[in-house]
């Protein structure tokens, strides 16, 4: 133990208490640090001088819940290691309402779920608190979507902070890169079917000019454009550059850019089935940038779903292939590929073929619900995706979490938090967490991060179909995607460029 890990049997309610004079009081088990907990943290610190957590200790946790535990030492040595925390009290001889009795805090902070649903868990120590006079706050912390972490630290201290977590993360849940890499190398080739919308991405790069004397407009000088598949087309194109047979199938216009992305897909590895409706273009997006700075984006779709006929083929095609591959990834732009119809169906053959279904929704500009993914292996959704679905902005990150995977009836759930990385969770039949795990962004200042979602759900879409577990495919994702936003403009990454910057990033 350290000087910041105390036992509460060992305390006095005299001396060592007095040390902690004027102390907010946090509450959990606190099994694996992820972003939603330095949220909390930060938030306990605005309603005292220091902050004290009280850590549920072994005896305390359910029996049947021990063996999925780190021990309390070792998960108080976590905690302590924050900087922004004072004192962890582990709870081995007495409860949460014996401590507030000795330590008289000026405040118990709990996540809103104890205002509720867990309320009982905490009753003892809230009416004990506020007997003494103290405030109880149900506040888990402010949600987030970007970060300003380079306002604090250099871009090399926190690239060499963010290696040193996804190593934490690999020995938690006992990964070895090598292990996930020979399974890549000398497993099956798994066959995996995407079903999604097409996009290309128009790529213009600009000369700034200045103002206009005119008006407030900024004026540019255009000096070159590229062409990138996008949307569901590039999630194949990393299936396939990942090792596994790949099949896409979409809907497109009858027109240059559906042409575009059958040529480019066919040069990447991947057996393109693109069905052509001559009411709908192909969705092309322009981006405006100068250097690796976006300007503004342009967009010429429609989005109105896709009519019936052509619904028909789809339902058709995917019904036939499904006997003949491993697993359907479903990347959503919620442009109308997707229909109930559609997503019936791939329940249907999931069910009869015992196929997995892994999934992937975008809603940053349109609208859409993650929950439709009913049943599905894993659903990979943004915490603003899942907070939407839930209609929830106060409650925790883990108890969104928790109550989405339950919604969704999903056997796996990846949260993705932007520049914080991702959680991983997998639940088992009672929609209870047996693991979760925080893995990091390994690239701390992007060029591009357009297509990280994408590169993520095809990294681990590939890995579980590969026989990896959700950690293993966790941590091939969290590197292919960290090199997929190295460059401007969606580029499928490969295997081989994989296992060098996993090399390169053990030499640091």
């Amino acid at each position: 133990m350290t000087d910041r890990v105390l036992f509460l049997s060992e305390l006095s309610a005299v001396d060592d208490f007095e040390t902690m004079s004027g102390a907010v009081l946090c509450f959990g088990h606190f099994n694996t640090i992820h972003p939603g907990h330095i949220r909390y943290f930060l938030t306990a610190g605005q309603y005292g001088t220091s902050v004290v957590v009280a850590l549920e200790g072994d005896a305390q946790l359910p029996v049947a819940e021990r063996d999925r535990f780190f021990g309390e030492e070792e998960r108080a040595q976590s905690v302590a290691a924050l900087n922004m925390i004072d004192h962890v009290v582990i709870l081995d001889n007495a409860s949460l309402e014996d401590l507030v009795r000795q330590l008289k805090p000026v405040a118990l902070i709990l996540g809103k779920e104890f205002e509720h649903l867990d309320a009982s868990r905490v009753s003892l120590a809230v009416d004990e608190l506020r007997a003494q006079g103290g405030d109880v706050v149900y506040d888990a912390g402010e949600p987030h979507y970007a970060s300003a972490e380079l306002f604090h630290n250099s871009l090399g201290d926190l690239e060499k902070e963010r290696l040193r977590m996804f190593r934490t993360a690999q020995e938690a849940q006992g990964v070895k890169m090598s292990e996930v890499f020979e399974a890549f190398s000398r497993g099956r080739q798994p066959r995996l079917l995407v079903v999604g919308d097409t996009i290309v991405d128009h790529f213009v790069a600009c000369d700034p000019l200045g103002m206009s004397n005119e008006a407030p407009v900024v004026v540019v000088k255009e000096l070159e454009t590229q062409n990138y598949v996008g949307g569901a087309g590039i999630v194949a194109a990393h299936v396939a550059a990942l090792g596994a047979r790949c099949t896409f199938l979409s809907v497109t216009g009858a027109d240059d850019p559906a042409k575009f992305v059958a040529s480019r897909l066919t040069d990447y590895g991947v057996d393109t089935q693109l069905l052509e409706d001559s009411s709908r273009p192909t969705t092309f997006k322009i981006r405006y940038l100068v250097e690796n700075q976006k300007l503004f984006r342009v967009s010429r779709l429609k989005e109105h779903k896709i009519a019936g006929q052509i619904e028909d083929q789809l339902i058709a095609s995917i019904v036939d292939m499904a006997p003949d591959i491993d697993g359907i990834l479903v990347s959503d732009f919620v442009y109308g590929v997707i229909t109930p119809r559609i997503l019936e169906t791939l329940r249907s053959v999931s069910l009869q073929h015992n196929l997995p279904l892994f999934g992937d929704l975008q809603c940053s500009s349109q609208v859409g619900n993650i929950s439709k993914f009913q049943d599905f292996h894993l659903i990979c959704p943004t915490e603003r995706e899942a907070r939407i679905a839930l209609s929830n902005h106060d409650d925790g990150i883990e108890f969104v979490a928790n109550l989405l995977i339950g919604k969704a009836h999903a056997s796996n759930l990846i949260l993705k938090l932007g520049a914080a990385g991702f959680i991983a969770y997998v639940n088992d039949d009672k929609n209870d967490f047996l693991i979760r795990q925080h893995f990091p962004a390994l690239t701390v200042n992007p060029v591009d991060v357009t297509g990280a979602g994408d590169a993520l759900l095809a990294a681990m879409s590939v890995g579980l179909a590969q026989g990896l577990s959700l950690m293993q495919a966790s941590a091939m994702g969290c590197c292919v995607s960290a090199i997929a936003v190295q460059t401007i403009g969606n580029i499928p990454v490969r295997l081989d460029q994989v296992k060098k910057f996993v090399l390169l990033s053990q030499m640091d």
